[in-house]
């Protein structure tokens, strides 16, 4: 639930919302959410000083239900694949 509402918000914010990708992850302090977006949609998503990844995080946090959920943003150079 809380992959496709990620995915629902970031791609309402970017302009190239078929590129949104969120991919879950268990670690052993909880779960992370990692969000990849075209390379020119990073600012959207990050916003001024990080004001919309934080408004991001909140939102998360509040759907987690107190279960520890990290979520990390992440551009992606469709070329090679690699994080930036």
């Amino acid at each position: 639930m809380l992959t496709e509402a990620l995915e629902h918000l970031v791609s309402g914010i970017v302009s190239n919302p078929d590129d949104v990708r969120v991919r879950e992850k268990e670690l052993r302090r909880g779960q992370m959410l990692e969000v990849r977006v075209n390379p020119s949609d990073i600012g959207k998503v990050i916003g001024r000083q990080g004001r919309t990844a934080s408004s991001l995080r909140t939102v998360v946090d509040a759907l987690a239900a107190g279960e520890q959920v990290r979520v990390d943003f992440v551009d992606v150079d469709r070329r090679g694949g690699r994080r930036r």
